[in-house]
């Protein structure tokens, strides 16, 4: 089954320029990609995002001699990027890892945490012990359910950054819920789903390749800079 496209997911192009050490000179495509790497599945602050994967293209090389290093030399390089951005709001899409009386967790895209405390249940659900564990069911149809292992739809409270983009989600606005059971019968997902932008939920996400826009980072044998995305989403000024 397709499912609708998360919201939170964009693509961004940035203009970069990574500083290689002179012992990588022999492969620099190879010293790019493996700065660029290490900065996977990180909150960035500068460009309100985490980089889920990117695919870059290396334009050329200029000699370059920073203060207080070796020369090492600039390598400019044009970077499309795969960027996670929740906001208050959004809906998005995670797999429960765990729950009980107080509180649902997920795991949205395999990486990012979520947490859906007992305030933020619908009153629509109730909770029913089972040995164990528990699961939530729907008062007005059982078919509804939430367990273990369930996909779920659910909306963003806060996103706390300092966590690398910890989430506190909700159950209480509408179309939220088991993503099985709204297929069926929320008529708004269900039209997401068979329209024609709706779109897989696995992304091929190459997590040998990525890049970090807007900012600079330092390690032992690398430096990489850059300029602002030329295309990103705008911040949402009343979303805090």
């Amino acid at each position: 089954m397709a499912a609708a496209a998360m919201e939170g997911i964009r693509h961004s192009e940035a203009k970069l320029t990574v500083y290689v050490h002179p012992s990588n000179a022999d492969d620099v495509r190879r010293a790019v990609a493996r700065q660029l790497n290490t900065l996977l599945f990180s909150y960035e602050d500068r460009f309100d995002g985490v980089l889920l994967a990117h695919e870059f293209q290396v334009e050329g090389t200029k000699a370059k001699l920073m203060d207080g290093l070796v020369p090492y030399f600039g390598v400019p390089v044009h970077a499309n990027m795969l960027m996670f951005s929740p906001q208050p709001g959004m809906i998005l899409e995670g797999k429960v890892e765990m729950l009980g009386k107080e509180s649902i967790h997920a795991i949205v895209l395999g990486v990012f945490s979520a947490a859906i405390m007992s305030d933020d249940i619908a009153d629509r659900f109730r909770f029913k012990r089972k040995r164990g564990g528990g699961k939530f069911i729907s008062k007005s149809d059982r078919g509804h359910e939430i367990k273990r292992g369930s996909m779920i739809r659910f909306s963003v409270k806060r996103v706390d950054t300092e966590m690398n983009c910890h989430i506190t989600g909700s159950l209480v606005p509408p179309h939220t819920g088991s993503m099985l059971w709204l297929s069926v019968h929320d008529a708004k997902y269900a039209s997401e789903i068979n329209s024609g932008k709706s779109k897989s939920r696995d992304v091929d996400i190459k997590i040998e390749q990525s890049v970090h826009d807007h900012t600079t980072v330092n390690n032992e044998d690398t430096v990489t800079n850059s300029e602002r995305p030329r295309k990103s989403r705008k911040r949402n000024d009343d979303a805090n």
